[in-house]
């Protein structure tokens, strides 16, 4: 039996043993792209179990699964031996109801939300809708509350709201985060400001003089690094331990209101570690700004600058 025919054999075994199967970047509690964080998303808004795995992990998984399915995307999902398809199509499933019914989901009624659009933010909308062939915005609230605001037509299941003589089209995911939002503009940066009462709490970005004072507070505090072992063997924060998706799942079983803290290169991954732990309810996440760079600027030069 050939290599491939074995990774083959393997991948059908896992598609027709599990009624709901992601092949995915990273895992369920810790989706390593953006497009395997939006499966996850919806997946987990309408079933409770299903079985994921991290391509990421093998390399022949990762390429056989393409060949399997004749898709060249990742992520790929499949119910019931069915492949379904990627993230787009999952999200557009899920905007019809069709995913619900594929899932045996209840497909509860959702209102359109109710949006404020103040008159600088609809002057400028307005303006730029002037240029536009399709004038109605689309308005995205991911459940991580990343915004998207662009123009295009109406698509399937999408909410029609009208706000000071504007139409926005909203799906059906965005609708429940979206409502009470306002939307405003602001001339001195010449940028939108919103504000939800939906959003989360969110990670609390901290200097590396912050951190060293709370490690001092107390030596034991749960200090997470993001980056790969090779990286790390560049230098450490003394106390920080590598975040693997064994210590991930080990993670999220602490009680909510745990301080944790996060670091990586230069802080932009551990933000996104971070966000990951807000989105299941953690509390009290802290990022450290600048990571191991502006620690090593600090307390440890000794630390090669990469």
């Amino acid at each position: 039996m050939s290599a491939d025919t074995a990774i083959n054999q393997q991948i059908d075994a896992l598609v027709k043993s599990n009624d709901v199967i992601v092949f995915m970047k990273g895992t369920r509690r810790f989706p390593q792209c953006g497009f395997s964080a939006t499966v996850v998303q919806i997946l987990d808004e309408l079933v409770e179990d299903y079985e994921t795995v991290n391509v990421l992990a093998d390399a022949d998984i990762r390429s056989g699964i393409k060949a399997y399915s004749d898709w060249p995307t990742i992520p790929q999902v499949y119910v019931k031996g069915e492949f379904i398809g990627g993230s787009d199509i999952v999200r557009s499933l899920y905007a019809s109801g069709e995913l619900h019914a594929k899932l045996g989901a209840k497909v509860e009624a959702v209102d359109p939300p109710a949006l404020t659009v103040t008159d600088a933010a609809a002057r400028v909308l307005r303006e730029a809708a002037a240029s536009e062939r399709h004038p109605t915005l689309r308005l995205s609230v991911s459940a991580s509350f990343q915004y998207g605001l662009s123009f295009g037509p109406q698509q399937a299941g999408d909410l029609v709201v009208e706000a000071s003589g504007l139409t926005f089209l909203v799906d059906r995911g965005s609708a429940k985060r979206a409502d009470g939002m306002t939307l405003d503009y602001d001339e001195a940066r010449s940028g939108f400001h919103i504000v939800n009462p939906n959003e989360p709490t969110t990670v609390k970005q901290i200097t590396v003089q912050e951190l060293k004072a709370a490690m001092d507070a107390d030596p034991n505090i749960r200090l997470y690094d993001v980056r790969e072992e090779d990286e790390r063997a560049r230098g450490i924060i003394a106390g920080s331990v590598r975040l693997t998706p064994a210590l991930v799942e080990e993670a999220m079983q602490l009680p909510k209101d745990t301080p944790l803290y996060f670091t990586c290169r230069s802080g932009a991954r551990s933000n996104r570690a971070g966000e990951d732990f807000i989105a299941a309810g953690f509390t009290r996440v802290h990022n450290v700004t600048g990571g191991i760079l502006a620690w090593a600027r600090a307390y440890d030069p000794s630390i090669e600058a990469y």
